[in-house]
């Protein structure tokens, strides 16, 4: 499948049309709670029942398998892809458990349970996350620098509800299906609550930063735009400055926003609003590298009309790195003489990540904190399960960085 050529809504749906309802290993011997920490009968899930309304539900912790894992959830960030199902249902999903950006503590497991996906090994009172690529799928190795992205079924928190129904990280608990369910899963035991959260994200931009890196265009001494300071951008600013790039301008049209992005390691920021037109708005990033074009751009909003500018801010010769078009957000309008060809601008586009991406960003998140970024003050916003509405309300209206779901 050409990915460059479909959106994300028809993949989606084509994963979803081969599924045929999953279902929970049958157990063999009860598995072994955590010492201390009784498990109960029940679970509550937020379940997605209608646009714009979730319903905390209780459903029965099915039993474990000789494959599976039972998590205790302890927090899930609210990603865009939630936003998109909260507010259109465009994967006719409803009534569905969301949250793939969750992490939480291991409290059972099938006696076939040893290592994670890397190989690492696992055992009660782990903490683990769950990934959107998948084991099952045999073109995609731990250790390959494949270029597949996507594929499998087995995205938690999009999975269509079935009777096992503890399938999205916005829940008490999440049944993590063994066997050939395809389940990839790692152990994050040496991460904070905030740096576990933050995985997922974090992995977008680590592998974008790679893509990046191919063009041989991106090196130390770069002069690096990065446009759009959501969380997306704010943390591509993040993965460049553990690398050891220092020359980096933000473009962002909320000062607030560039003033973050100068903490997580942006030496100059331009604010868009200050200036009428795109050739102003170049010579404003023009201005801020000592009256130089970009040598690389990250172009990481959803807006074709920040696509289409990107351009007037590279040099002759320089690159880019296209990722803010998770979903199909529209046309851009761009001049391919004056923008690509007379250039000879170098373009990669990025989307999700690979295997071996997600767990590089676990040691990109380690080197994060200890160069002293402020990572974990991405999340803004804290709510707990019940208050699940208000916390995608407030991730609509952008009033903050990253909402997060934090379970007691």
């Amino acid at each position: 499948m050409d990915i460059n050529n479909v959106n994300i809504e028809e993949i989606v749906r084509q994963v979803l049309s081969g599924m045929t309802g999953s279902t929970a290993a049958p157990a063999s011997a009860p598995a072994a709670p955590a010492a201390g920490k009784a498990i109960p009968k029940t679970a509550r899930v937020a379940m997605l029942t209608a646009l714009e309304h979730y319903d905390i539900k209780e459903f029965p912790i099915p039993p474990v398998g000789d494959d599976d894992i039972l998590v205790k959830v302890e927090g899930c960030g609210i990603c865009g892809t939630d936003a998109h199902e909260f507010k259109r249902d465009p994967f006719g999903l409803i009534p569905v458990a969301l949250g793939h950006e969750g992490t939480g503590e291991i409290v059972a497991m099938g006696k076939n349970v040893k290592t994670d996906t890397a190989g690492k090994p696992v055992k009660i009172g782990d903490k683990i996350v769950t990934c959107m690529i998948f084991k099952d799928d045999p073109d995609i190795t731990m250790f390959d620098l494949n270029k597949k992205n996507v594929g499998g079924s087995d995205v938690y928190g999009l999975l269509p509800d079935d009777d096992v129904h503890l399938n999205g990280w916005f829940s008490d608990y999440i049944f993590i299906r063994g066997g050939s369910f395809g389940s990839t899963f790692f152990n994050v035991s040496d991460l904070d609550l905030d740096s576990r959260i933050l995985i997922e994200p974090c992995a977008v931009l680590v592998h974008a930063v790679e893509r990046a890196k191919t063009t041989n265009i991106l090196r130390f001494n770069s002069r690096v735009v990065v446009q759009g300071c959501g969380p997306i951008g704010l943390i591509c600013i993040a993965v460049l400055r553990t690398m050891g790039i220092e020359n980096i301008c933000a473009v962002d049209g909320e000062q607030k926003r560039l003033d973050f992005a100068k903490r997580m390691g942006a030496t100059q920021t331009v604010n868009f609003k200050d200036f009428k037109g795109i050739e102003a708005l170049a010579g404003g990033v023009k201005d801020a590298f000592g009256g130089h074009l970009a040598d690389f751009a990250f172009q990481c909003t959803g807006s074709p009309v920040a696509h289409a500018n990107i351009y007037k801010f590279i040099r002759n010769g320089g690159g880019l790195c296209e990722l803010g078009f998770f979903i199909n957000g529209g046309d851009a309008t761009i001049n391919p003489h004056f923008d690509i060809c007379s250039k000879e601008i170098t373009t990669v586009g990025s989307w999700v990540y690979t295997l071996r991406d997600y767990v590089t960003t676990f040691d990109f998140l380690k080197r994060a904190k200890g160069i002293g970024l402020p990572m974990s003050e991405l999340i803004t916003h804290r709510f707990p399960l019940d208050q699940i509405n208000e916390a995608h309300k407030t991730n609509l209206a952008m009033a903050g960085l990253k909402i997060a779901i934090i379970n007691e």
